[in-house]
């Protein structure tokens, strides 16, 4: 493990190293960059957001210690770059990793790990750090974080666009409003349901940097709206992942100079069942619920037979932790066999047709969620359960399946880092932020630890893959599958590179270009 480690150490240094000595291209400076958001955040803070629609404008205000590299598309250990840190190494046990800084650090985790004075309104990656022990600085520019066991991974937490440093003399309650970073743009202002604007920091770090003036992200709730805005020419950049498959194809058909792609989606769809409400405490009626899904008409309805199959993880060519198809636990083999016995469990419990269970389906106002939602609402119909949609405002929709104020729901859970000790800890350990219908299993959170704690890549995998077959079993949380969908930009849009396995992680937009 430790000769892997400083081999990543090696790789990253080499990496800022090779980006620093790149001869400059033909970039220009200036330019507004305009592009549409698919709803309105809760607020500007990236540590107390859970959507994109926070994160994705906010992350090009702040700064990391560690990044993944902007240029790579598939995120992963050997391609995370220095920023606010200039380098790093662990000890020989893995449970040191020294950061040597450009500025101190220390608060933003104590806050993240609820130790400081102030607090986070809701902390939604709290879990990720359940094995940090403190942040032990040494002066102003070296910070030891220490673990109480190895996690080769925990590098990865700091490198998503999930992590960013907050300034400590800036108050938790002044960055939900004016966030203020060390980045590469500087917010200006934010009008709920309206637009989201961040302007060029003159005083950035990076030298030269960024190229463009301004961002602007225009609020627009409608997909079609959006994108005949974008022929138009009213945007550059469409919002990644949400135009669905169709419209893609449409919209490359108005504007045939687009520059469209369309990667392996990194956002599941998922069911969630509020356990702790009656009659979900009951097992055999959520199993009923998970055996009347079928996954293959939400694929081919929604993504044009394009999305993924999945248990826990993103699957392959994407993801790098999920297990492959041929290797997914009996998914709906057939899925009539499996609604006659989803039908059976019903009326063992007292409903049928003359006596249909009334629920209601709740799921965040947008079309990303409403769509599937409607579907499944469709499917429940085969085992006796009429359900009826309730939309929540996404505002409000975090916080309420975060407090269990639900009892069925339609939920996306997006990947913020593609590894494990993320997805696994916040979705599907005892008491994770992210498990929001209560799921626990001490066996799992062994499994969960013991993965962590794995230096060999490919049994740490398999690991996983024996997580996500229990995880499937146990009904943990019936996932229907991985979405697909388009990102499209103008062609004067230059220097953005897409990712595969994850939405959050390449919005520092400070080398991106326009060619006008």
């Amino acid at each position: 493990m430790r000769a892997d480690l400083r081999a990543l150490v090696a790789a990253g240094t080499l990496l800022a190293a090779m980006a620093a000595s790149e001869p400059a291209l033909a970039q220009k400076q200036g330019g507004v960059l305009r592009q549409y958001m698919i709803d309105s955040p809760a607020s500007m803070s990236i540590h107390e957001e859970t959507t994109v629609v926070a994160e994705r404008p906010m992350m090009a205000v702040m700064n990391n210690l560690v990044l993944f590299d902007q240029h790579v598309a598939q995120n992963s250990l050997s391609d995370i770059v220095p920023e606010l840190a200039t380098d790093w190494a662990w000890d020989e046990d893995g449970t040191r990793l020294v950061f040597h800084l450009r500025q101190g650090v220390k608060c933003t985790w104590d806050l993240v790990q609820g130790k400081s004075a102030e607090r986070l309104r809701v902390n939604p990656r709290k879990s990720w750090y359940t094995n940090l022990s403190e942040v032990v600085p040494n002066g102003d520019y070296e910070v030891t974080f220490v673990l109480k066991r190895p996690q080769p991974a925990f590098l990865a937490l700091l490198a998503t666009g999930m992590s960013p440093v907050y300034p400590c003399h800036v108050s938790p309650a002044q960055m939900r409003q004016h966030p203020i970073g060390t980045g590469p743009f500087k917010f200006a202002e934010f009008r709920p349901n309206e637009f989201i604007k961040v302007v060029k920091n003159p005083d950035y770090w990076k030298p030269g940097l960024p190229y463009l003036d301004a961002i602007e992200y225009t609020i627009s709730r409608n997909r079609s709206t959006a994108i005949l805005a974008l022929v138009a020419g009213k945007y550059e950049l469409t919002f990644a992942g949400t135009l669905t498959i169709p419209l893609t194809h449409d919209l490359q058909k108005q504007r045939p100079d687009a520059v469209c792609e369309m990667p392996p989606g990194s956002v599941s769809t998922n069911l969630i069942i509020n356990r702790e409400k009656p009659p979900f405490d009951n097992p055999e009626l959520r199993r009923a619920m998970s055996l009347a899904i079928d996954r293959q008409a939400f694929i081919d309805i929604l993504t044009e037979g394009k999305g993924f199959r999945a248990a826990a993880m993103q699957p392959p060519p994407g993801g790098q932790w999920g297990m492959p198809a041929d290797k997914l636990p009996g998914y709906e083999p057939d899925v009539a066999a499996n609604r006659e016995k989803a039908r059976e469990i019903m009326k063992k419990l007292g409903y049928g047709p003359d006596k249909p269970m009334h629920i209601k389906v709740t799921a965040r106002d947008i079309p990303a969620y409403r769509d599937p939602a409607v579907i499944l609402i469709d499917q429940l119909k085969a085992i006796y359960i009429e359900a009826e949609l309730g939309p929540v405002d996404t505002a409000q929709w975090y916080p309420k399946v975060q407090r269990k104020d639900y009892t069925v729901g339609l939920n996306l859970t997006g990947t913020l880092v593609d590894d494990p000790d993320a997805m696994l800890y916040e979705n599907y350990a005892c008491g994770g932020v992210g498990n929001y219908n209560g799921y626990c299993n001490p066996e799992i959170d062994k499994l969960i630890q013991q993965q962590s704690m794995e230096a060999d890549q490919e049994k740490r995998k398999r690991l996983v893959w024996e997580i996500e077959r229990r995880l499937t079993e146990d009904d943990a949380k019936p996932l229907v599958y991985f979405n697909r969908g388009g990102i499209c930009w103008d062609p004067s849009v230059k220097g953005l590179t897409v990712m595969v396995n994850s939405i959050y992680n390449y919005w520092r937009m400070e080398d991106v270009w326009l060619d006008q």
